[in-house]
């Protein structure tokens, strides 16, 4: 069966990223065959999939870690694409987390997200330990500013990992599989907090498998199939299906 074609092919002015006709190869893999989607402005979009669909691989392109062979990407008014893109300024607007939490064992939790927004931003210490005990405040941690990563758990780890992110204010916040290597009582402390950045308004891009988590957050959920976009929609799609595709991959994460 033909995937169905996305709504969103064409773009609206509070589109805040866009994706259209994207192309991406390492090597003779082609991982991304003509993706296309968009995000507005304080919007949900869960990507799902396959292993090896392409979740990842578009999430990675909209934060320019990597670059496309083909298409067009724009995020937050930045042209992913454009030779004169300056990275810079789109990482203060595009935050991500990874599975993997990326803290500084020698450095304290607070120091850990202080790092960028005084090295990138120039706050004062002062500013940046205010700004840090927020977003601490923001993901349940307050107690955890003086820790080392070593004294947390995955879970608390993770939530540090997403309030680092926090700390540099951005624009759009990026997911990615950032659960799975969580037990389900660690998943969940982490989920409850993007849930409340998403009741808060935070624009979010994120990958995940948690099925019935995105039927709970997603504004909208994008099914990619061997590096196509195959079905798009609001989170019912989940409970309604329009192709075989999407309907055997829901079976199997049952």
């Amino acid at each position: 069966m033909k995937s169905v074609s996305p709504p969103s092919a064409s773009f609206q002015s509070q589109d805040i990223v866009m994706l259209r006709d994207v192309y991406k190869s390492f090597g003779d893999n082609e991982v991304l065959k003509g993706v296309s989607f968009s995000v507005k402005r304080g919007q949900v979009t869960v990507l799902i999939g396959k292993s090896g669909s392409g979740k990842s691989t578009a999430l990675r392109c909209i934060d320019r870690l990597e670059k496309v062979n083909q298409g067009r990407i724009e995020v937050c008014g930045h042209v992913l694409t454009d030779p004169g893109l300056k990275l810079r300024q789109l990482r203060l607007d595009v935050g991500i987390v990874f599975q993997s939490y990326n803290l500084f064992p020698h450095l304290t939790i607070g120091e850990n997200i202080m790092l960028a927004p005084r090295s990138v931003k120039q706050l004062s210490k002062a500013e940046a330990v205010d700004l840090a005990k927020k977003c601490l405040a923001q993901v349940g941690l307050a107690e955890k500013f003086d820790a080392y990563p070593e004294q947390l758990s995955g879970g608390q780890q993770q939530r540090a990992a997403i309030a680092r992110s926090l700390a540099m204010q951005p624009k759009v916040v990026l997911f990615d599989e950032v659960t799975s290597a969580l037990d389900p009582q660690l998943t969940g402390e982490v989920l409850r907090v993007i849930e409340r950045l998403a009741d808060d308004g935070m624009t979010m891009v994120m990958v995940t498998h948690e099925m019935n988590f995105a039927r709970k957050i997603a504004d909208q959920v994008v099914f990619m199939h061997q590096g196509k976009v195959w079905e798009i929609g609001p989170a019912s799609v989940l409970d309604n299906p329009q192709t075989q595709e999407l309907r055997d991959f829901l079976a199997h994460e049952l």
